[in-house]
């Protein structure tokens, strides 16, 4: 017997993303076939926010986590989580004012926007190394 035999065919859905637009891919089909219907005509802010805050959490995976290990979206009743797991331990920083001044360096903003987006955030440590971050986009 065949491994697929025994699971099944592969879903795509299943597949970890492995770029930003493929996870923004995920996260909108999933808020259009599931959530849209449900509630009707939507804030576009509201897909838009969960998409923007996607993209900002995989790529901080990709280019400060030493790559994405795993990528979640859930729809809950309190919004929609978006779990990204990375190879790194180090903790996300916040950007800092350039020295002497007075303003931010170019880049590095990525989590004050999930910040500022995010209902909540949470950052778990992963067992076999590494971490999950974790937040909650209000759909409301």
């Amino acid at each position: 017997m065949t491994a697929e035999e025994l699971t099944g065919p592969t879903r795509p859905e299943s597949v970890m993303p492995r770029t930003p637009s493929q996870a923004r891919t995920k996260v909108e089909t999933l808020l259009r076939e599931w959530l849209l219907p449900a509630r009707g005509a939507s804030d576009p802010n509201v897909v838009g926010d969960a998409l923007l805050v996607t993209s900002e959490l995989v790529t901080n995976a990709l280019r400060h986590g030493g790559g994405m290990t795993s990528f979640d979206v859930e729809l809950t009743d309190e919004g929609c989580r978006v779990s990204v797991g990375d190879r790194s331990d180090r903790l996300p920083e916040l950007p800092s004012l350039r020295e002497g001044s007075g303003r931010l360096r170019v880049g590095g903003h990525g989590r004050r926007v999930i910040r500022r987006l995010a209902r909540s955030v949470t950052i778990i440590p992963e067992a076999h190394g590494g971490k999950r971050v974790s937040v909650l986009i209000s759909l409301a």
